[in-house]
């Protein structure tokens, strides 16, 4: 069976952009994406982080879809902890109401911002606790009308998030941790792994959904994702150099340090320059920013390993840089190269 492809975007922003720079950037790269023949586009949702325009994921899906002509568009993904339920599921509804047989829900579980910024999104804390997201998540698909065999909540069960609804987001359960892998096999869900997050566990996270997996409404069989950050160029030195940016954020976010708008390659060659040598090279071992930054045949080989090595059903990519011309260069690289793009037929 064919792997498909898909990619996940946080619509990066740039030094020197603005917001509405960063939302056309990946507005142009969902178009090359649909052009190529990728099968999904998604955008994520993170606050108060001045290197990410993507803050809205319905709203931005909303604008994709009017843009694209064919390609799936969803979450990667909506936060359930910083929204209610019923919100998220007339949102999704009403996608689907507009783009039938399009639309995807990812759901996760983190907050995607800090504790008070995720209590202003909520205007409250309940809910915020890891234990409330897998009723939370019956209850979304429950609103919107799949019933898993989990009951959903009384509330859940008396309403509905659209008047007539003649089909339904496909729902994706994500995470980068052994409980979402848990979760999504218990509840017969489509499972997205964050490979690109760096966690070592992305094995051990397959196998766990594959064994706790239980056949739903919605699957009859386990449906597995994993994601890698990727980005290429003609030689390894220029793609390794191109790869600055998105270390330069990682080691920010992995270690506190302020955080700002990606930089120019030549910029974070400087900050990189200026680290303790061996201090960076165990950091960046643990946590490389882009995993595959490399030639495209390269890259084609490491991303055939990942699928082979995990048995994915699916892989999307996802890749932080300067300027969005790389990163659409490097969606037309692998869809020259991957089987099942429409570049590659």
């Amino acid at each position: 069976m064919t792997v498909s492809l898909s990619v996940l975007d946080t619509a990066p922003l740039s030094a020197g952009q603005t917001s509405g720079d960063a939302l056309a950037a990946t507005t142009r790269l969902a178009r090359a994406a649909d052009d190529l023949g990728y099968r999904r586009f998604w955008v994520a949702e993170h606050h108060a982080m001045p290197m990410v325009a993507s803050t809205a994921p319905g709203v931005f899906a909303a604008h994709l879809l009017a843009a694209t002509r064919r390609i799936r568009v969803g979450s990667g993904g909506v936060m359930l902890p910083n929204h209610p339920a019923l919100v998220v599921a007339e949102q999704f509804a009403m996608l689907e109401a507009l783009h039938p047989g399009r639309v995807d829900l990812g759901l996760g579980r983190a907050p995607g911002a800090d504790p008070a910024t995720a209590a202003a999104l909520r205007r409250t804390v309940d809910g915020l606790g890891a234990d409330d997201f897998p009723t939370e998540l019956v209850d979304v698909l429950a609103l919107l009308g799949v019933r898993l065999a989990a009951a959903p909540s009384a509330g859940a069960r008396r309403l509905t998030a659209t008047p007539v609804a003649t089909s339904s987001p496909e729902p994706w359960l994500l995470g980068s941790s052994l409980f979402s892998a848990q979760l999504a096999g218990e509840l017969g869900l489509p499972y997205s792994y964050a490979h690109h997050f760096s966690t070592g566990r992305t094995t051990q996270a397959a196998e766990t959904y594959r064994r706790a997996f239980r056949p739903s409404p919605v699957l009859d069989a386990p449906r597995l994702m994993v994601s890698a950050s990727v980005l290429v160029a003609d030689t390894e030195q220029e793609a390794r150099h191109l790869a600055g940016p998105s270390r330069v954020m990682t080691l920010a976010l992995r270690t506190g340090r302020p955080l700002a708008p990606v930089l120019t390659p030549d910029d974070a060659a400087r900050a990189l320059a200026d680290l303790d040598p061996r201090a960076a090279e165990d950091f960046f071992a643990q946590s490389p920013g882009t995993q595959v930054a490399t030639t495209p045949d390269r890259a084609v080989a490491e991303l055939s390993a990942l699928v082979e090595r995990t048995g994915a059903d699916e892989l999307m990519v996802t890749g932080t840089a300067f300027d969005v011309a790389d990163r659409v260069r490097t969606l037309h690289a692998l869809a020259d190269r991957w089987p099942g793009t429409t570049a590659a037929a």
